[in-house]
């Protein structure tokens, strides 16, 4: 497992530029903000993980048993900071 306050750091820093980049206003995320109603659609959500897959080194989804939806900001950290590789 790796370090939950980094990996939500990089996740909130990717959210945040992406919403930047597209003129969206930044929500204050916090990890009971349902990610689609935080204005972050299905594609952005494919770009966030794209940039993760680039930031952190992997992509958890591809290493699931069963890929999920994150419906929540805290269960998007939580499952890469439980698939992290170990190092």
């Amino acid at each position: 497992m790796t370090d939950l306050a980094h990996v939500r750091e990089v996740i909130t820093r990717e959210i945040t530029d992406l919403f930047v980049e597209e003129g969206k206003p930044v929500p204050k995320l916090q990890d009971d903000d349902i990610l689609l109603e935080s204005g972050l659609d299905s594609l952005g959500f494919a770009v966030i993980v794209t940039r993760l897959e680039e930031s952190l080194g992997y992509d958890p989804f591809t290493v699931m048993d069963e890929p999920v939806y994150p419906q929540t900001l805290g269960e998007f950290v939580d499952i890469y900071a439980a698939h992290a590789p170990t190092r």
